[in-house]
């Protein structure tokens, strides 16, 4: 982690992140783009992408035009891998203060969409809030585990946790990543806010959430490990 995420941006980011309560499924705004029958295609053809995690993922401060799903999307579409327009649709499955204790509930009613692949982008909030890391290892597995048996590719997003916790709990909590992204195969980002965190002049005014230009780096950290499953 970088040396200035100290103490006192802790202090920020647990009063705005802690504060920040889950959504009930019902809440949770539908996909953009109607789901068609063929899997992990949309109406319009388009491969699906689910981004399922928490406020960085929604786009907390932003708008869902300026958070990196939406940012990932165009960048797909304007790319040399997109022959026609809108072949890949970006879904925002970001909420608000959501640990993994609601992944799997949540990840089921986004199956309506038929994603092909999953941006598992969770856990940050489990770190801040002390649950177990055994705990959050087998929620997020959960979600691994059901998105393999609907044939769908995983890409997992790396969290950290400031040193403020603990060596040992800092330690344990990066290494729970590695360990998923080992036991089932599938990539992972090392760490979702590269470039970002602790940078002033990326993130929004609580010195957490990143801005839009924080958020346009993120979409390309994600588009650059998520290239192989394309």
């Amino acid at each position: 982690m970088p040396h200035s995420f100290r103490s006192g941006l802790l202090s920020s980011l647990l009063l705005v992140l802690l504060t920040l309560q889950p959504l009930s499924a019902a809440e949770i705004s539908a996909p953009r783009k109607a789901a068609s029958t063929s899997q992990g295609a949309d109406a319009t053809g388009a491969q699906v992408i689910l981004v399922l995690g928490d406020s960085l993922t929604e786009g907390y401060g932003n708008t869902k035009e300026q958070a990196f799903p939406a940012l990932l999307e165009k960048r797909l579409n304007h790319s040399s891998r997109s022959a026609e327009r809108h072949k890949f649709t970006v879904i925002n499955g970001g909420v608000s203060g959501s640990t993994t204790a609601s992944g799997l509930s949540r990840f089921k009613w986004y199956l309506k969409a038929h994603p092909s692949i999953l941006i598992l982008a969770l856990g940050a909030n489990d770190g801040l809030r002390g649950v177990s890391v055994q705990q959050t290892r087998k929620n997020l597995a959960d979600v691994v585990e059901l998105a393999l048996k609907n044939r769908m590719k995983v890409l997992i997003a790396g969290m950290k946790m400031p040193p403020n916790y603990g060596k040992a709990y800092t330690r344990e909590f990066e290494a729970l990543f590695k360990d998923l992204s080992h036991s089932y195969q599938i990539p992972m980002i090392p760490f979702l806010l590269e470039g970002v965190a602790a940078h002033p002049d990326l993130n929004i005014e609580d010195g957490i959430h990143p801005n839009p230009k924080g958020h346009e780096i993120i979409s390309r950290t994600v588009d650059r490990y998520l290239e192989p499953l394309l």
